[in-house]
Parts: C-alpha cells; sequence; structure tokens
C-alpha cells in the first residue's frame, strides 16, 4: 500500500531541463526509479484518490513531523497511563482500607459479643452455684441424729419382737419415743438445730418404725391383719408420693446424685392435724398391743376398739394430704 502522505508537485515548473534532470537523478538515487515516470505514476494517483500533492522538498520535514507527533502522543499516552495507574492504585487502596476497616469492625464486634457471652455464662454459673449453696444446707443436727438412730432401732424393735422378747421390745419402743418426742422439741427451742431436711427424715423415721412393728406384731398375733394393711399402705403411699414431690421440687439438672443428696433441700413437709393425731394414736395403739402379752389383757373389747380407732384415724390421715396436698408440703424455691 501506499503511505498516507503524499506527495504535491512543485510550484515552479520543471522545464528547466538541468532542475527537472536534477530532481528525476535525485529521485532515481533515493527511491531507484526514474524520476519523471515516479511523478506521474503519483501525479495520476494523487488525482484518482483526491489527495493534495506535494513536493519533494517536504519529505523530510513531514517526516520529523511525524516522529515530533508521535513522541507527544507516546508521551501523552505513558502520561496518561501513568495517571490510570496512580488511579487504580488509589482506588485498590481504597478499597483495601475499606474492606480492612469493615473485617477489623466484624473482629472487634465478634470478640465483643464473645466477651459478652462468656460473662453472661459466668454470671449464670455464679447463680447456680449460690442457689445451690442456699439450698443446701446443714444435716448434722442433733434432731437429725436422733431421727436417723430411730430409724436405724426400728428393725432391730421389729426383731425383738418377733422373737417373743416383748419386754425388751416395750423397753426399746420407749426409747423410740423419747427420740421422737426429743428431736422435735430441740429444733423447736433452738431455731439453729431445725432443718428442712428433719420435716422429712422425722416422718420417714416414724413410717419405719410404724411399718416395722404393725408387721412384726400381726406376725405374732397380737394386731389383726387388716389394720396392719391399712398403716402399711398409708406409709408406702406417703413415701412414694415423698419420691414424686423430691422429683418434682429437684431443679435441673436431675441427676441421680442430686436426688439422693440429703443436703440438697427442695421442699418442705408440713404434717396435717389429723396426721399428728394418727401418728400418737398409732404410737398408743402399738404399745398397748406389745404390752397386752406382758400384762395378760389379749383379745381385750377395749383393744378392738383401739384398733378400729387406728384404723380410722390412719385413713383419714392418708385422705387429708390427698385434699390439702398444696398446703402439706412447700416447694423451697431460689431467693430474689
Amino acid at each position: 500500500m501506499l503511505p498516507a502522505i503524499v506527495f504535491r508537485q512543485m510550484n515552479r515548473p520543471l522545464s528547466a531541463g538541468g532542475l527537472h534532470h536534477g530532481a528525476a537523478t535525485t529521485l532515481k538515487h533515493v527511491l531507484g526509479v526514474g524520476g519523471s515516470s515516479f511523478v506521474n505514476c503519483l501525479n495520476r494517483y494523487v488525482a484518482a484518490t483526491g489527495f493534495i500533492r506535494i513536493s519533494f522538498l517536504d519529505i523530510n520535514q513531514r517526516r520529523n513531523w511525524d516522529v515530533a507527533r508521535l513522541r507527544l502522543y507516546a508521551d501523552a499516552k505513558k502520561q496518561s497511563l501513568h495517571l490510570r495507574t496512580l488511579q487504580g492504585r488509589d482506588l485498590l487502596q481504597g478499597v483495601i482500607d475499606k474492606q480492612r476497616a469493615e473485617f477489623i469492625e466484624r473482629k472487634n464486634f465478634l470478640v465483643d459479643d464473645i466477651r459478652e457471652a462468656r460473662h453472661k455464662v459466668q454470671e449464670r454459673v455464679r447463680e447456680k452455684i449460690v442457689e445451690i449453696r442456699e439450698e443446701r444446707e446443714n444435716i448434722m443436727t442433733i434432731p437429725n441424729m436422733l431421727t436417723v438412730s430411730r430409724a436405724i432401732l426400728s428393725p432391730y424393735i421389729g426383731y425383738v419382737i418377733v422373737q417373743g422378747d416383748y419386754t425388751l421390745g416395750m423397753s426399746l419402743l420407749v426409747v423410740a419415743g423419747i427420740t421422737d418426742l426429743l428431736d422435735g422439741q430441740i429444733a423447736r427451742r433452738w431455731p439453729s438445730q431445725a432443718s428442712k431436711a428433719g420435716s422429712f427424715l422425722d416422718p420417714m423415721a416414724d413410717k419405719l418404725l410404724m411399718g416395722s412393728l404393725v408387721i412384726s406384731l400381726c406376725y405374732s398375733e397380737l394386731m389383726p391383719m387388716w389394720l396392719t394393711g391399712v398403716v402399711v399402705f398409708r406409709d408406702v403411699f406417703l413415701i412414694a408420693a415423698g419420691f414424686v414431690i423430691r422429683y418434682i421440687s429437684l431443679p435441673p439438672p436431675k441427676t441421680f446424685s442430686r436426688y439422693f443428696d440429703a443436703t440438697h433441700v427442695t421442699a418442705q413437709l408440713e404434717p396435717t392435724f389429723i396426721s399428728k393425731v394418727n401418728t400418737g394414736v398409732q404410737l398408743a395403739t402399738i404399745g398397748i398391743s406389745l404390752g397386752a402379752p406382758i400384762w395378760n389383757y389379749i383379745d381385750h373389747p377395749a383393744l378392738h376398739g383401739l384398733w378400729y380407732l387406728t384404723g380410722a384415724t390412719t385413713i383419714a390421715a392418708a385422705l387429708s394430704y390427698v385434699i390439702n396436698r398444696r398446703n402439706t408440703f412447700k416447694i423451697i424455691k431460689k431467693k430474689t
């Protein structure tokens, strides 16, 4: 293809032979072709394409002008590229700084959230520890020791009665009755010796004593079987109710060790009036029935009447716990 820069013919005429010949020689020396024929060819080409013909003398000037322009263009492009590079770098640095700031903000938020959650967990653990400490109490009191000793003595009293040693059995029964009176008096007179655990231990020991005595007396034919059944059924019912109350009142976690931890008191039992009367009647009936072979009044009518009275009060006591179940036990809650 021909270059974009085309030539125009000189303004002065080329009729002078020397000049024309010199120009043709120069073109021939430079371009390697005949001057006249090359100029004619260019003139025809320029006439056909509509370009303006320029002088051969402007070739070096035109070439130098294009190199300078290209250098300016290259410098402008280089400057533009450098500016764009700086702008891109500044934009990228801004994006990085923004992302870094957002990351630091999120990190600080997560750290604060974790610290707050850890603080709440620690506070909750402290509250639980304080709650457990408040629920625990000293059970190594004199009334509780007397109650436990009566519970341990009860099976042995039953064994002595079954063996037919009624006198020794009567003596041990008196000792058990004295411990029952003493633990209540001590707990009422000295509040430091009172405990919520005693409200469950005392009736449990009484039920164990009653059960051991009535079964041994029934085995020795000193008490009717129907009365023994009524007393045992009532005691089993109350013991089962105590286990249910213990499970209901025990706060989470409901573990086996915490369930049978006597120092972890969760409920307090309040016996009804008829239950207290029944306990006294049962003790009197057991003592009088045990003394029948000693003082020879077996099958006395008064003894039979006492048996029926004991059966009636036992049934009434069991019903009183069912009817007044909301007032017979109190669940111990955390103090606020």
